[in-house]
Formats: structure tokens, C-alpha cells, sequence
């Protein structure tokens, strides 16, 4: 991957966990770099060994190819958008790591949706048919459609768009009418159709439907169950995000607008009981994914959390901060299981930045009283963990150049939180 220019200036304003839009905009930059990059190895794959395709797949696949070119070249910055998705990552690595064989002919099929959504986000006249798996059209950013077919026409002109099952003459009542061409905005009618939902006051989307919003095999405690369009409490979920969000604002505007233009997508999980389940996804930044948090705060808390997770991933992509193949573990005090390395810095950057909102809270005006209250306790006990991870990084031969210097910057930081004492809770 082509390295991104990054001063040293940026580099330790993203080590001490300071909201940047500079820093966004680079990080940005980075992943749509690797998207493209990994897009691509696919495509050569996929010509290598055309023979262990099949022919149907292989002619959708390169077809959809030649349109998103098409589409690229008049609409750069909404094609930009449907790639960068979260779920497009997720797709593209389940993608390149498939062996041949019926697995990949359907994870290949799926780029005939990414190459439609992009054409009806952008305006472009189409006569097209796709695939449409377990009787599902689904458009990463937009919706889903169910039909009852293996197969789906999509007629557009420019405005509308109409689907006809494979081999009927009638339209089905569903359709798609652009709103925004400048944005390419999308919006659904009718039966059949559900949409993605967008999340109050900007840009954000609640996801409950993309087949690729959890990977295939990432269930378990470490990522959680995807939970259904059927389940999801769509009204809680924007109660939650609009009380964070003010949350946010209160306590630290520039987080606030860091978490407005970093987060794309929350991917609601299925709960167990009390416990909060939080992740994210190095295929998928930009992606929260997080079981419903009981109030604001908790949903505000988990952004900033899992959001430095994603920053994370993608500079590690930019800058290696660490190397890879080794055995070493090591005990932290947020956890109870052992972790490598690269499981220390991430866990001690996101809980930096944690540690840097809960010690804000504590003085802020108009946040939750029992959230400032319990904010000093929280900001203690993670300072206090923070710097015996720091103490591990910094004796560690693990990391790069790169990241020791981050981790040094990261410490300088930790040392500047604990400088100013806390008022009473």
C-alpha cells in the first residue's frame, strides 16, 4: 500500500487521542487507498482464474466492472462512498480470502450490487439484471428489497428505478426515486422495500440489513450476533445516538464532531442480559457495532471507545506500528485474558481517549449528574491501568520505530491527564 503523507505534527496528535479533522481527512484518504487497492487484487484474481469461475458469475462480475468504471469517471465522489462503506470491506476480505469454488461465485455475485447502487446513487439510465440471494436485493447505504425470484431487472432512468422479477412482465409496487443527485440520495417505496435507517441529526446510519455487516464466521463474544431489521428498536436507537451525541457536545465538542464525521455506521447487536457488547472490525472502519447501551452516556462512551479502535487499525495500515508472528502475551488490567501486543496498544489507546472524556465529564456543565459522578471513579481506575500498559509498550521490542514513538506520545498525554486534579464528583 502506497504510504499516505503524515507530518510529525499529525502523527502525535493522533497518538494523544486528539479529535483532528486533518487527521480524519488523512485516515480517510488511507482506507479508500486500500479499498481500491484490494479491489483490484480481487479483480486480478479473478482473471488469473477465470476457468475456476462460473461462466454466469464471471460475465455479472466483469460487466458490473466496466459500469462502475462508467460511473466513476462522471461521479467520482459517490462511487467513493459505496466502496468506503463498511460493509464493502467486510465483503472485499471475505472475498480474497474464499477458495475457489461455489463459496466465491457467491461472494463475487454481491459486487453486482455495489456496481448497481453506485449507478442509481449517481443518476445512471439502466436495463441491468442481478442475482438476488435468498430472494434479497440489498444496497449497501440504501435498503433491501425482497422479491420473490432468483433474479431481479432493474429498469432506472435517471430518477426512478422499477424492479421486474426475473421473467415477469409486471413491476413490482416497490421502487427507488433519487432525491439528492449531488449527494445521491436514495429513497424506497412501497412493499418489499426497507430502508436503511439514518440515524437523527447527520450522517450516520443505523445498519440492521446488509448481508456484510457482521462477517460470516465473526460470531461469538469477541463481536456478538448481528441482530435482525425485525428486532431492532429503531426509535430507541436514535433516542440513544441524539442523547450521546448532546452528551458529546457538552463534554467535548471536537470529540463530538470527530465521532459525527469518523462514525458511518452503528451495527446494532443482539444483547445478553446486562452485559454491553462493543467491537469493530479491521475490514470495516467506520463501523460501531454495539449491543443497545441502557443510556446516553453509555452510547457516548462506546463511540469514542471503538472509534479509536478504528483509528487505530487504519494508521497501523498507513505506519506500521508493530510487528507480526510473535508469541509474546501480556496481562492488562481491562481484561482477564493475556494479550499480544498489538491487543495492549489498541486497548490502551481506546481507553486513553476514554480516559480523556471521563476526566472532562467531571467538570462539564449539563452532563448527567451520576455520570460525572461515577466519571471521576472510571477516570482513575483507567488511568491508572493505561499506564502499566504504557509501561509494557515502552519496554516492548514488539513495536516499530513508528510505535514507540506513538506509545511515547501516548504517554506524554497520560502523564498531562493525571496533572490537573479532578474535581469532587
Amino acid at each position: 500500500m502506497k504510504t499516505v503523507p503524515l507530518s510529525p505534527a499529525a502523527f502525535a496528535r493522533l497518538a494523544r487521542t486528539s479529535p483532528d479533522p486533518a487527521g480524519l481527512t488523512l485516515l480517510g484518504s488511507a482506507l479508500h487507498t486500500r479499498r481500491l487497492l484490494l479491489l483490484k487484487a480481487l479483480l486480478v484474481r479473478v482473471q488469473r482464474h477465470r476457468e475456476a469461475v462460473e461462466p454466469g458469475v464471471l460475465a455479472g462480475f466483469e460487466r458490473s466492472w466496466g459500469l462502475l468504471e462508467r460511473v466513476e469517471r462522471q461521479h467520482p465522489a459517490v462511487v467513493r462512498g459505496v466502496l468506503d462503506y463498511p460493509s464493502t470491506g467486510v465483503w472485499l476480505a471475505a472475498a480474497l480470502a474464499e477458495p475457489a469454488g461455489p463459496g466465491l461465485d457467491r461472494l463475487l455475485a454481491r459486487f453486482d450490487a455495489l456496481a448497481l447502487t453506485a449507478a442509481l446513487r449517481c443518476g445512471s439510465p439502466l436495463d441491468l439484471t442481478v442475482a438476488t440471494p435468498d430472494g434479497l436485493l440489498s444496497l449497501p447505504g440504501v435498503g433491501r428489497l425482497r422479491v420473490a425470484a432468483g433474479r431481479v431487472r432493474v429498469g432506472a432512468d435517471g430518477r426512478t428505478a422499477r424492479f421486474h422479477p426475473d421473467g415477469g412482465r409486471a413491476a413490482l409496487p416497490a421502487g427507488l426515486a433519487l432525491m439528492d443527485r449531488h449527494r445521491g440520495v436514495l429513497a424506497g417505496h412501497g412493499p418489499g422495500w426497507s430502508a436503511v435507517h439514518r440515524l437523527p441529526g447527520g450522517t450516520a446510519r443505523l445498519d440492521d440489513l446488509d448481508p456484510y455487516r457482521v462477517p460470516a464466521d465473526a460470531g461469538g463474544p469477541s463481536v456478538g450476533t448481528a441482530a435482525e431489521h425485525a428486532d431492532t428498536d429503531h426509535a430507541a436507537w436514535s433516542d440513544r445516538w441524539r442523547a450521546a451525541r448532546e452528551v458529546l457536545l457538552r463534554t467535548d465538542p471536537g470529540r463530538a464532531a470527530e465521532v459525527a464525521g469518523a462514525v458511518r455506521v452503528v451495527v446494532p447487536l443482539v444483547g445478553h442480559g446486562p452485559r454491553h457488547l462493543g467491537a469493530t472490525l479491521s475490514a470495516a472502519p467506520g463501523a460501531v457495532l454495539t449491543s443497545l447501551p441502557a443510556e446516553g452516556q453509555g452510547m457516548a462512551e462506546t463511540l469514542v471507545h471503538e472509534l479509536h479502535h478504528s483509528k487505530l487499525a487504519t494508521l497501523h495500515e498507513i505506519v506500521p506500528l508493530y510487528g507480526s508472528g510473535r508469541d509474546a502475551v501480556h496481562r492488562v488490567g481491562w481484561r482477564p485474558d493475556p494479550r499480544p501486543i498489538a491487543g495492549v496498544l489498541h486497548g490502551a489507546y481506546a481507553h486513553l481517549a476514554l480516559a480523556d472524556l471521563w476526566r472532562r465529564a467531571v467538570t462539564a456543565d449539563g452532563v448527567p449528574r451520576a455520570w460525572r459522578s461515577g466519571a471521576g471513579q472510571q477516570f482513575d481506575d483507567i488511568h491508572d491501568q493505561v499506564g502499566e500498559a504504557l509501561l509494557i509498550l515502552l519496554e516492548s521490542d514488539e513495536l516499530t520505530a513508528e510505535g514507540r514513538e506513538f506509545a511515547a506520545q501516548m504517554r506524554q498525554h497520560h502523564a498531562s491527564l493525571g496533572a490537573t486534579p479532578l474535581a469532587a464528583g
